[in-house]
């Protein structure tokens, strides 16, 4: 009979001891997994609040990274070189440079797509490379189309000595492809406004020795310069210089 107690209590507490383990297997099991979905959404998280944040920066980043900088100055300041600076209106203004942006800015993303954008959505690249890829697209269009001494110009008071210009960092890049944006822009206009000027010289030349000082010179130009713009095809001029006068 004590054997049979002894192999008794033996059995339970082996039964108790088993059940001890699996049941902390188990406690065990269902920690990691809840850490591990921890984990996963607050990585989802982080995900959506990046995206958020560059939902947020989008129209700071198409003004800093692409061609419409030069585009919206241009057509802005053609307004006061016809003498109609409200017309067209901004709203106007503004979609057409958007446009012909996306229209100059198509090969950077037709290249941002193929070798960043899909892969990253098809998973076969990381976060991060997705991201170094698409940055090499826009940073080659900027480099191109920056001029030397305005990158020099930044490079020097950041201290920076890139071996090659892919090493050039986006810190220095970014305001010197804007400064040397709006020196372009400023430098079409200067060349837009020449003929405009003329004709406003010629009509109130004619107005003061015609002895009508009361008539506004701008009231009697403004018809002969948008007669003038019109015959001269100026926006299909105007816009292929602004587009040929990128490079890729």
């Amino acid at each position: 009979m004590k054997k049979r107690e002894i192999l008794k209590l033996k059995m339970k507490v082996f039964l108790t001891v088993i059940s001890f383990i699996l049941f902390s297997q188990v406690s065990y099991a269902d920690a990691v997994s809840d850490t591990l979905a921890q984990l996963n959404n607050l990585d989802i998280t982080l995900k959506i609040l990046f995206l958020i944040t560059i939902l947020s920066l989008a129209p700071s980043i198409l003004i800093a990274l692409t061609s419409f900088v030069r585009i919206v100055i241009v057509l802005s300041l053609l307004r006061h070189a016809l003498g109609i600076p409200q017309s067209p209106p901004n709203q106007v203004i503004v979609a057409l440079s958007l446009f012909l942006t996306f229209f100059v800015m198509k090969p950077v993303f037709e290249d941002i797509n193929k070798n960043a954008l899909q892969p990253y959505l098809k998973k076969e690249i990381g976060d991060m490379e997705a991201l170094e890829k698409a940055k090499q697209p826009v940073k080659k269009f900027m480099i191109n189309n920056t001029r030397k001494e305005d990158l020099k110009l930044f490079l020097d008071i950041a201290g920076e000595k890139p071996a090659k210009p892919e090493d050039v960092s986006m810190i220095s890049l970014i305001p010197a492809f804007m400064i040397s944006e709006i020196k372009t822009a400023f430098e079409i206009v200067f060349i837009i406004f020449l003929p405009f000027l003329i004709i406003d010289l010629l009509v109130a030349s004619i107005l003061m020795s015609m002895g009508m000082m009361m008539i506004p010179p701008m009231l009697i130009s403004l018809p002969f310069k948008l007669i003038l713009f019109v015959l001269a095809d100026g926006f299909e001029l105007l816009t292929k210089a602004l587009i040929q006068g990128y490079r890729w």
